[in-house]
């Protein structure tokens, strides 16, 4: 082999090798992407120890955005339960993600009863609330709605809400939407190559 030929071929391998890299550090993402389509994170709530958040607080950490309610009787502890599963399935690395599940029903979500349901599904959890002004902020945001249904005899009622789980990476920007529908294993993996990308 000439010198020339040897040249090539060195270069066509370092060509190979960079592109193996370049693909390990920016692994396909499997659930569907919101990238460009949804505004970063930001908002002002108050977390269940009274203590005033914003997006800044959870800076360096993937984050979930959910809204829901405690009193939810199906799709909340579906959701959050497939979610719980898809963090552990991250080993060490689940310390770097947060679910923020803010509150679409402030009035019966107690800070107490808040804090105790979330800590049903992990330490990864944190519960969210807000008063009215800031929780039509939030949800515009991120085109969610929420609407509560007439209350029964008893004064029970159910409230209406968006299902999706909003996917922000570790600098705050918007870039996947999943729901209970997805499989725990497609989570894992995305969060573990947003994390990896931070």
């Amino acid at each position: 082999m000439g010198h020339r030929s040897r040249m090539l071929l060195c270069m066509g391998v370092a060509l190979l090798c960079a592109g193996a890299t370049a693909c390990s550090r920016s692994p396909t993402l499997v659930l569907q992407s919101i990238s460009g389509a949804m505004p970063n994170l930001k908002f002002a709530l108050t977390d269940v120890n009274g203590r005033a958040v914003t997006a800044q607080n959870y800076r360096g950490d993937a984050v979930l955005l959910y809204f829901g309610y405690t009193h939810c009787p199906d799709a909340c502890p579906t959701t959050l339960a497939v979610l719980s599963r898809a963090i552990k399935g991250l080993g060490t690395k689940a310390s770097q993600v947060r679910v923020l599940f803010v509150s679409v029903d402030p009035h019966r979500d107690t800070a107490t009863l808040l804090k105790s349901y979330v800590g049903f599904f992990g330490p990864q959890f944190v519960g969210l609330r807000g008063d009215e002004a800031e929780l039509l902020s939030v949800t515009r945001r991120y085109h969610a709605s929420f609407k509560l249904d007439p209350p029964e005899r008893d004064g029970d009622y159910t409230v209406e809400h968006t299902n999706s789980v909003y996917v922000f990476d570790p600098a705050g920007r918007a870039r996947l939407v999943t729901d209970a529908t997805d499989k725990p294993e497609r989570i894992t993996h995305d969060l573990r190559a947003l994390i990896g990308g931070a």
